[in-house]
C-alpha cells in the first residue's frame, strides 16, 4: 500500500498528501513520518477478518515493540486492537497514553520480580508466561496483590518459518517458550493448573518475522492444535484462547511478493475450525499479534545529504545526517529498503551508491547500490520508504546523535507526535 501513497509532484516528493520536503523545512532532518490513515487502515484489516472468521471472540494484538510511543497506542485503541507490550518502558508508555490495560499482553523471556508487579500495579491485563520460574515468581506476587493473574502459556511448536535466524522463534531450541516436543510444556501447563493466583486461559507460540503466506502459521496451529488436545485429554482443561503470535510480512521492494491479509487470515482460521473438529476440541477464540504489517507501510524517514564521495574505478557513497543510529536494520539484518531522491527526479542520467550514515562506524550502511540523479549533492534529500516498523524503535544514541522527531500524518495534516530529542536531552541523566 506504501507505493500507493509516494508519488512525486512538482519534482517533491509526496507522501500520504503531504510534500515531504516541505516537512523538512518545517521540522528538519531526520526526520520520521508517519500516515495515521494507513496505521488505522491496516488494524481494520485484521479487526474485520477476524471478526469474520469462525473462531468465535477473536482479535489483533498490536505487537508494540514495532513502534512504540503514546500517539500509536491511542490509535490502536481506537481501532480495537490490543496491545502486546515486553517492558515496563512499553507499559508505561500505553499505560499514560490512556490505553485500556485490561486489553494488555505482557511478553518476554525474563521477567523480574519488579516487572511483574509494575505490570500488576498498571493492571496488565494478561501473563504471557515463558518459563517455569516466571510461573513461580508470577503466582507469589499475584497472590501478594490478592488477584488471580490471567495467563497464556508460551510454547515452542518447532516451527522454523524460513526467514532470518536472529528473527525466528518458534524453534525447539528458541530462547523463548517451552518446548512441546521434549515435554516441559505439558508440564508447565500442569503446574500452571495447580497454581492457585494464576488463571491459565490458553497458550501462545510466535514462529518468526517476515511470513507471506498461511502454510507457516497452519503447521503451527496445528502442533499447537494437537497440544491443546494433549492437555485436555491428560489434564481436562481445554483451552479458551489460541494466540499464534505474529509475523506477517510487508513489502519493502519492488519484486517482493505482496499479501493478502484477511485473505490469509480467512484461510487459516477455516483450517483451525477444521482441525478442532477432527481432534474433538472446542474451536478457541484467537488472537495474532500484528506489529511490522500495521506501521511498517505507514513510515518513511528523510534525510539530507551531507557528502557525495565518488572512488574513481570503485563505487560511490551519498551520506546523510542519520545512519544506523535511527535505522539499525540493515546493519543487523541485511534488510532491503526501496530509496529515492526526494527533491529532484530521478531520470535516465543517474549514479549508483550506496546510501551511508554518519556514525564514525564502516557499517553504517543504510541501503547499498541505491541509483540516484547523477547530479545528487550536499543540501539535497533522500527518503527511505517502509520504516515504520522497527525504525523508531530500535534507534539509538550511538556516537551521542540525538533521535529525530516523529511527526504524524492525517488527511494531509500534519502534527508533531514525538519531539526531537536535544544535545540537552543526551546528557540529562549524567551525573557530573
Amino acid at each position: 500500500m506504501l507505493y500507493e501513497t509516494v508519488k512525486m509532484i512538482n519534482h517533491s516528493l509526496n507522501f500520504a498528501g503531504s510534500d515531504l520536503n516541505a516537512l523538512a523545512e518545517k521540522y528538519g532532518c531526520p526526520l520520521y513520518i508517519m500516515d495515521e490513515n494507513t496505521i488505522r487502515r491496516n488494524c481494520r484489516a485484521y479487526r474485520e477478518a477476524l471478526k469474520a472468521c469462525p473462531c468465535p471472540d477473536s482479535s489483533a494484538v498490536y505487537a508494540s515493540k514495532a513502534c512504540s510511543f503514546g500517539e500509536i497506542y491511542k490509535i490502536i485503541a481506537e481501532e480495537g486492537l490490543g496491545a502486546d507490550v515486553v517492558s515496563p518502558g512499553e507499559i508505561y508508555t500505553a499505560y499514560k497514553a490512556g490505553f485500556p490495560m485490561e486489553n494488555a499482553y505482557f511478553q518476554g523471556n525474563n521477567k523480574t520480580d519488579g516487572d511483574i508487579a509494575f505490570a500488576i500495579e498498571h493492571g496488565v491485563g494478561y501473563f504471557v508466561c515463558d518459563n517455569f520460574e516466571e510461573l513461580d515468581a508470577l503466582d507469589k506476587i499475584a497472590g501478594k496483590y490478592g488477584i488471580r493473574q490471567k495467563i497464556l502459556l508460551r510454547v515452542t511448536p518447532g516451527i522454523d518459518p524460513h526467514t532470518y535466524d536472529k528473527v525466528a522463534t518458534g524453534k525447539v531450541d528458541s530462547k523463548f517458550g517451552i518446548a512441546i516436543e521434549t515435554g516441559q510444556a505439558l508440564e508447565a501447563a500442569k503446574i500452571a493448573l495447580s497454581k492457585p493466583n494464576l488463571e491459565l486461559l490458553g497458550f501462545h507460540c510466535h514462529v518468526g518475522s517476515m511470513v507471506f503466506d498461511s502454510d507457516v502459521f497452519k503447521s503451527a496451529s496445528a502442533v499447537m492444535l494437537g497440544f491443546i488436545a494433549e492437555v485436555k485429554n491428560t489434564c481436562g482443561f481445554e483451552a479458551k484462547i489460541l494466540d499464534l503470535g505474529g509475523g506477517y510480512g510487508v513489502k519493502y521492494y519492488e519484486g517482493q511478493g505482496d499479501i493478502d491479509i484477511p485473505a490469509n487470515i480467512r484461510e487459516l482460521t477455516e483450517h483451525i475450525a477444521s482441525l478442532c473438529k477432527d481432534l474433538g476440541i472446542s474451536v478457541p477464540s484467537l488472537r495474532l499479534e500484528p506489529g511490522r504489517s500495521i506501521v511498517a507501510d505507514a513510515g518513511v524517514t528523510l534525510y539530507e545529504v551531507g557528502s557525495v564521495k565518488k572512488i574513481t574505478g570503485y563505487k560511490n557513497y551519498v551520506s546523510v545526517d542519520g545512519g544506523m543510529t535511527d535505522n539499525p536494520r540493515y546493519a543487523l539484518y541485511g534488510s532491503k529498503y526501496t530509496v529515492l531522491c526526494a527533491n529532484k527526479e530521478t531520470g535516465s542520467d543517474t549514479i549508483t551508491a550506496d546510501l551511508v550514515g554518519r556514525c564514525c562506524e564502516s557499517g553504517d550502511i543504510i541501503q547499498p547500490g541505491c541509483v540516484f540523479p547523477s547530479d545528487i549533492g550536499r543540501g539535497d534529500r533522500v527518503a527511505v520508504l517502509t520504516t515504520g516498523a522497527y525504525n523508531y524503535s530500535m534507534a539509538s544514541n550511538y556516537n551521542r546523535i540525538p533521535r529525530p522527531a516523529t511527526v504524524m500524518i492525517k488527511d494531509g495534516a500534519d502534527r508533531l507526535v514525538v519531539k526531537r530529542e536535544s544535545l540537552d536531552d543526551l546528557i540529562q541523566n549524567d551525573v557530573m
